[in-house]
């Protein structure tokens, strides 16, 4: 009888405690606290995020006296940027706002200290319903959740299907030969000699398809404390290399920003990129003499080096950080985050914006969305089999590294039209390979 009368006050005592926590909630229907709000989500018109926030707070932010105010939209990088403008102060410096979406560097160089860390304002239950892999991507070494992932991207490789088929029907290079990184730079060169000269594939982030051919052939850890590549690794400068004499041949380039743009224009069969360009895929191919035909988008995981058993897949895309002030503002922007991340609007917003869901159960109900475009179909299709099949790899979280690939990358563009000249003209192919391997040395 004692047992059982000590276990019912223990209840009370639970009941009590939890009924005065939710008590004490610090927001007010009736005096609602507004949040500053900056996202990436806003380069299409109509942005599916935009339309979220609308949504919410005419719902659940009207009830719980929390307004979402979008003060900025603009590409991943610049946010970062614009971040440290804010943070630095002065009469020209933008304010910093209260949700921001940004990479895991770009909040570490703002310190984790002066950020909300999301373990504080979600249970250890809710974020296991979380893909383990996508919540890691958002955390500082020490476990500190800086980083609440929304959506999430990797890099596919997307073709326009009609052009391919015909260079298949002549060449015998089919679709599953593009699986590996040998076999793709192999049909870049075929596509090179059966075109009369035109490069088969852009790619938007090539560094990053370097790493990972490098780390799946064994390279170990190559990032160094000054914020860039070890260039005393052997595999990974070779790994460059591969990627470097097919640039100097021609084969394939670097893109002049996003690759779906160039092959919607006809200028590459090819674009190797985000998946979520989809978004700016056209259903048709438009050629510099205004001929068109079908793009029949055909979509498949990056390629990989030939006899690894668990390819590696990029995992990409910005999280969602706060800005520390009052507890007031955090718990609002708990609000509006587990509003966000409910398993139904986050498949939803996946499925509008072409990126993957970020709850287990979202991923799961993949499989019996209704989805109106066949080109999504397929691109879910492929999410499917990499979450399977490969192991999720983050970006490095490096002060700095995006502006540095960025510096890369432009060099390479403006060399990148000579390098088939020169090589014609004399120069050799090794020459003009290191050329692009100096390039990224200098960079450090």
């Amino acid at each position: 009888m004692k047992k059982h009368t000590l276990a019912l006050l223990l209840v009370s005592v639970l009941v009590f405690t939890l009924t005065s926590c939710g008590e004490k909630s610090l927001l007010r229907e009736t005096d609602p606290v507004t949040l500053n709000f900056w996202h990436v989500y806003g380069e299409q018109s109509g942005s599916p995020m935009d339309l979220l926030v609308q949504e919410f707070n005419r719902t659940v932010g009207q009830e719980k006296g929390v307004r979402v105010q979008v003060t900025n939209l603009s590409s991943a990088s610049k946010i970062g940027g614009f971040l440290k403008e804010a943070q630095k102060g002065g009469r020209d410096a933008p304010e910093m706002p209260d949700l921001f979406t940004c990479h895991i560097s770009d909040a570490t160089a703002l310190g984790s200290d002066n950020l909300v860390d999301w373990n504080a304002w979600f249970t250890a239950e809710e974020l296991s319903n979380f893909v383990p892999g996508f919540l890691a991507d958002g955390m500082t070494e020490d476990g500190t959740l800086l980083l609440f992932p929304i959506s999430k991207s990797t890099q596919l490789l997307m073709c326009n299907g009609s052009g391919f088929a015909r260079f298949s029907q002549a060449t015998g290079v089919s679709y599953a030969d593009l699986s590996t990184w040998e076999g793709f730079y192999d049909a870049a060169g075929k596509f090179y000699d059966w075109s009369g000269g035109e490069a088969f594939c852009a790619l938007d982030y090539p560094i990053r398809s370097v790493e990972l051919n490098a780390l799946e052939h064994g390279s170990g850890d190559f990032y160094t404390k000054s914020g860039w590549y070890d260039t005393n690794n052997v595999v990974f400068k070779e790994s460059w290399m591969q990627f470097a004499r097919s640039l100097a041949q021609g084969h394939v380039v670097v893109s002049d920003l996003y690759s779906n743009t160039q092959v919607m224009t006809g200028d590459v069969v090819c674009g190797l990129g985000s998946s979520a360009a989809i978004l700016y895929y056209n259903d048709t191919v438009t050629y510099p003499d205004n001929t068109t035909e079908p793009t029949d988008l055909l979509l498949a995981p990056l390629p990989h080096a030939a006899g690894t058993a668990t390819p590696l897949m990029p995992q990409a895309g910005v999280g969602l950080c706060a800005f520390k002030t009052t507890d007031q503002k955090a718990e609002a922007e708990a609000v509006f985050l587990r509003w966000l991340t409910e398993q139904q609007r986050n498949l939803e917003f996946a499925a509008d914006t072409g990126y993957m869901p970020v709850s287990s159960a979202a991923f799961d109900a993949i499989a019996d969305y209704p989805f109106e475009q066949q080109s999504y179909q397929r691109l879910y299709d492929v999410y499917n089999e990499m979450r399977i099949q490969n192991t999720p790899l983050s970006e490095p979280g490096i002060v700095g590294y995006h502006a540095k690939a960025k510096t890369l990358y432009d060099s390479l563009r403006q060399r990148q039209k000579d390098y088939p000249q020169r090589l014609a003209g004399g120069e050799t192919l090794e020459a003009l390979a290191e050329e692009t391997w100096q390039l990224l040395c200098d960079n450090a």
